[in-house]
């Protein structure tokens, strides 16, 4: 079974290809805002195509444009290949990297770039499992909620520098890291994560009495 996995929440343009949970072709890089342009590309570079028996997709959070063109490319594949598709948080698999990297000795945070001067954050335990719900929370906010010593994630460094002190691990979702992910986290539904809510509301058009 081959499983394609397309990671474009954040800034890096991740790729893996899986035959066997045996990585067989991987893509990493940071590209900034290019993931429309060579994340197709990219995926044809890949044996046979990158065609897979199931598509797996980073759904956020994250960029807001990243997250959906990762879920487009995602759903056109898997609706082409006829194949399943699932998705899972950028936050997690960050935090399996740090779980398999670093053994951390207890719970930590991990934190990612967010809009308006927010950061996207949550806790996880030593082995990589969420602790809290995943939140949104104004830089300057965070750093009076958050005292643990390491921060992890690209959201690291913005909020060690507004507290003043502490550890800034700067990582980003890593495609190559799906496998490890737990068969929950690695099953979300393929919908956008954003984890706030959107900036512009529906308009409220009155009904006449």
């Amino acid at each position: 079974m081959r499983i394609l996995v397309i990671d474009t929440a954040t800034q890096m343009l991740s790729l893996s290809l899986f035959d066997e949970a045996v990585c067989i072709a991987h893509h990493h890089e940071r590209v900034g805002r290019g993931h429309a342009e060579r994340l197709l590309p990219a995926i044809a570079s890949f044996p046979g195509g990158g065609r897979a028996d199931q598509v797996a997709v980073d759904v956020g959070p994250g960029s807001f444009t990243g997250v959906r063109i990762g879920l487009a490319a995602a759903r056109a594949l898997a609706f082409a290949w006829e194949c399943e598709i699932a998705g899972y948080s950028a936050l997690s698999v960050i935090a399996t990297a740090v779980a398999r990297d670093r053994s951390p000795a207890g719970d930590y945070p991990v934190a990612i770039t967010g809009g308006h001067g927010e950061l996207f954050w949550q806790m996880f335990s030593p082995t990589g499992t969420a602790l809290s719900d995943l939140k949104s929370t104004p830089i300057a906010t965070l750093a009076n909620i958050l005292n643990d010593e390491e921060i992890y994630g690209t959201g690291a460094q913005a909020l060690v520098d507004a507290r003043g002190t502490g550890t800034a691990v700067d990582l980003y979702p890593d495609s190559s890291l799906f496998p490890l992910l737990s068969s929950e986290a690695a099953s979300l539904p393929v919908e956008p994560l954003y984890g706030r809510e959107a900036d512009a509301q529906p308009m409220t058009i009155p009904v006449p009495s």
